[in-house]
């Protein structure tokens, strides 16, 4: 029996004065966190939650984040955290989908979660801070945690749905404590001492598992930054001494186009970790050299809890790869037909062990789909080397068939982000009659710079095979991105030649 709240209450018996969380001015030490997601979990319990009765929230970097998480899962409930910027009719969906009986939010969100609660018959609580706190205070703590079984959901994560309307990944109380335990202790090596960056959004695995959860297991620090902007993420870095940046590439190159405060101080920072999407080369370097800090990179999906790959910080890093699998998991790269493929070779990878999840909710046809003989189907293409690390190619989906010639996206974008006038790129296919399918580059030039079509297109031809350039290049001011700052090639249009 476990829970995966319990590294909260471990931590609060090791270090109740440590602070926990911390948003610029506000606090919460091991001990207030603990207390108050002890009440959060009575409150709870009053309203007639039984373990396994799912709880949505809906909420930003805020620190009554971990106090409702913690809250519900100590009450036994599961937890189905929610992107703050959907709308009712996309919450009410989720809300139907896994039957809520309670939708938290906060105050900015209410208007839109209220609406849909109402809609499918479940409550709303509106976390506005002083009615909360008057809510917390009106009940006796829960004493203890709920036991659950190690296969017992704790988390109900909703896909993207790039594939139709998203689906509700399980993940287990085993999942998430392994998951969890092995970032901390053999990934980044976390302990008392060590202040975490929470920019990375909590509602998401990435920023749940590697921010929050290690975090709390090991009695650190995390700091947070609700919405992010490289100037302040900057600040913070310098303010609190972090010494673990959590980010996905758009930040990273981000941080690279910033100028540095005065008197910045990232002295503290000893690691940087990269996952979401594949970090360019050429960025990783750049953020390297400008903060003194190790960039690691690693790979995972929402059902992998996420962590399935990482550059391990006690082996030689290659940069460009996303490491080896961690403890306690499998990765192996299929050909179409099921058969392994050997090194050097392009594969589906595929994941098995104690982070898969349990499977999607109420999807059983989905589920099967996507775990075949105990494997997770990733959908990303990839390759490894002699020594075992892997290289991702690209998702399978994404894969340009341009002229017979498969062109992977992620090299030619390797190759457009060592342009010194671009930021930010995308390549993606469009139709093309005699082709099948075009290679085209969307680019976000780097304030003040200027190219132009012609000159990126002729710098990429000098770099790679001629079946492979850019034959369309457009430019945007921004590429389009999701809630953790990943660049959404679906969202990208450009129009057939």
């Amino acid at each position: 029996m476990t829970n995966l709240a319990a590294f909260l209450v471990n931590s609060a018996a090791a270090c109740r004065d440590q602070i926990a969380v911390r948003h610029d001015d506000t606090t919460l030490t091991y001990a207030e966190l603990d207390a108050s997601s002890a009440r959060f979990a009575a409150v709870l319990r009053e309203r007639g939650l039984q373990p396994g009765d799912r709880v949505a929230m809906t909420m930003p970097n805020v620190p009554l984040f971990p106090v409702v998480y913690y809250g519900i899962l100590r009450a036994g409930g599961v937890v189905v955290p929610m992107n703050p910027l959907l709308k009712a009719r996309e919450v009410a969906y989720v809300l139907r989908d896994c039957d809520t009986r309670v939708a938290v939010t906060f105050p900015l969100f209410a208007e839109e979660v209220a609406k849909a609660a109402a809609e499918v018959g479940a409550e709303c609580l509106v976390t506005e801070p002083s009615a909360f706190h008057d809510l917390l205070m009106a009940v006796e703590p829960l004493s203890g945690i709920v036991d659950r079984a190690d296969d017992d959901p704790a988390l109900i994560l909703y896909t993207s749905g790039t594939t139709g309307m998203p689906k509700g990944a399980e993940l287990t109380h085993r999942n998430l404590v392994s998951n969890t335990a092995t970032t901390a202790e053999t990934l980044l090596h976390v302990g008392p001492d060590d202040v975490l960056f929470g920019g990375l959004p909590l509602f998401h695995a990435f920023g749940q598992t590697c921010a929050l959860n290690t975090a709390v297991a090991a009695g650190a620090t995390l700091t947070l930054l609700p919405r992010f902007d490289p100037q302040r993420a900057l600040e913070i870095v310098h303010r609190d001494g972090v010494t673990v940046f959590l980010g996905v590439p758009t930040m990273y190159s981000a941080l690279l186009h910033v100028e540095l405060p005065d008197g910045f101080d990232a002295s503290r920072l000893r690691v940087a970790v990269s996952g979401g999407a594949a970090i360019p080369v050429e960025v990783l370097h750049g953020f390297e050299r400008r903060f003194g800090a190790t960039v690691l990179e690693g790979y995972g999906l929402s059902e992998t809890s996420p962590v399935a790959s990482f550059n391990h910080p006690d082996r030689p890093r290659k940069a460009g790869s996303i490491g080896m699998p961690i403890r306690g998991v499998e990765m192996k790269l299929v050909a179409e037909d099921g058969s392994e493929v050997g090194p050097g070779e392009v594969g589906e990878i595929v994941i098995r062990g104690e982070n898969v999840m349990k499977g999607y909710f109420h999807r059983p046809e989905a589920t099967a789909e996507a775990v075949r003989d105990g494997w997770f189907h990733s959908g990303d293409l990839a390759r490894a080397d002699e020594e075992g690390f892997y290289f991702i190619v690209d998702r399978k989906k994404d894969l340009i068939i341009r002229g017979g010639y498969n062109v992977y996206p992620r090299e030619i974008e390797e190759v457009l982000y060592e342009h010194p006038a671009v930021a930010e790129a995308a390549v993606v296919g469009v139709p093309h009659k005699a082709h099948g399918e075009e290679i085209a580059a969307v680019i976000a030039l780097r304030g003040g710079a200027d190219a132009t079509a012609e000159q990126i297109r002729d710098y990429v031809k000098e770099r790679v095979a001629a079946y492979k350039y850019p034959r369309i290049v457009t430019f945007t001011a921004e590429l389009p991105k999701g809630p953790t700052g990943k660049i959404l090639k679906r969202e990208i249009v450009v129009p057939a030649p």
